[in-house]
């Protein structure tokens, strides 16, 4: 069969990311391997190191990056041991780092995996499979208090009081197994004006599960901070966010490794000697055209971040 996807933001990402031939890069967020295809033929002399929680990408990946698979090394993990990964890799610096935040399609497309709230399957949520923490825990164990918390903070959910205790009343009296299960817990704690918006009533809900299940937002400042540190000057990271949780933790993060000096502005001259890391080549993040929209509505919500490792220079 023909491969035909196309990544989020493709074009935008190999421009940003400069590649030479001979150059090493690390797709932290292997997916589908739609960009990690555009690198990798792209290399001659090169290398990529390409990083997925999920077994399943890193396994279809044999088949998908086959006719580069002299230039790729494919390794299962979480980007949150990235310094790990490289470490073990042999890598010391790399010219270019992508990570693409999103959930990839396939775990989507797979009602099994219960990511989905338009198709019924078991709570689970997980990237990784093997991880002990599944959305049937988080549902059916969390205090009521700490559903809020995460409905509030990671889906940014209005309803959160609401559709909280709602889900300790359901699951008193059996626990909660599946999705759509779920989805109606969530529909029947909010008013009919809000089940009457453009957007599926369960969105933010299962966003911020998927969040809570996966550890997605604590794993990307040492994730950022990590791949920084493993560019070689020069180097450009981007980075794909999906929602304004991710967006506000990277561009807060990139600005912090951009702002050098953080002596008070009254001292006369600077004591503190830090120096920038990295300077920002997006100050406003890249979104998705008409044409990608067109063709992609997942892509509406994506925006691009990119950033250079500064050189360094003995003094």
């Amino acid at each position: 069969m023909e491969y035909t996807h196309k990544p989020v933001l493709l074009q935008e990402c190999i421009d940003a990311l400069q590649i030479r031939p001979d150059g090493i890069y690390v797709d932290g967020t292997l997916g589908r391997a739609g960009h990690s295809r555009e690198i990798a033929r792209r290399l001659t002399t090169g290398r990529l190191i390409c990083i997925d929680r999920d077994q399943a990408a890193i396994d279809a990946a044999q088949e998908r990056l086959g006719p580069w698979l002299d230039r790729v090394t494919l390794i299962h993990s979480n980007f949150s041991s990235l310094a790990e990964v490289l470490r073990q890799a042999g890598v010391s610096g790399a010219d270019g780092m992508l990570f693409d935040l999103g959930v990839s399609s396939p775990q989507l497309d797979d009602a099994s995996r219960g990511f989905s709230y338009m198709q019924d399957a078991p709570l689970d949520m997980r990237m990784d499979k093997d991880a002990p923490l599944s959305a049937y825990e988080v549902v059916n164990t969390w205090s009521g208090e700490e559903l809020r918390r995460i409905l509030y903070e990671y889906g940014e959910e209005r309803y959160a009081p609401a559709i909280s205790r709602a889900i300790v009343r359901a699951r008193e009296a059996a626990p909660i197994a599946t999705t759509l299960e779920l989805v109606e817990i969530i529909k029947g704690a909010m008013p009919p004006s809000a089940l009457r918006e453009k957007q599926h009533p369960a969105k933010r809900s299962f966003q911020a599960i998927r969040i809570a299940v996966n550890g997605e937002l604590d794993a990307l400042p040492p994730m950022l901070h990590a791949a920084v540190d493993g560019l070689n000057p020069g180097g450009r990271l981007a980075v794909i966010t999906f929602h304004s949780l991710e967006d506000r933790i990277v561009k807060q993060a990139l600005q912090d490794m951009a702002r050098g000096c953080t002596c008070p502005p009254e001292f006369p001259v600077c004591v503190c000697g830090k120096k920038p890391k990295v300077k920002l080549i997006t100050r406003k993040p890249i979104v998705s055209g008409p044409e990608e929209l067109e063709e992609n509505p997942r892509a509406r919500s994506a925006k691009l971040r990119v950033a250079e490792k500064c050189e360094t220079f003995d003094i």
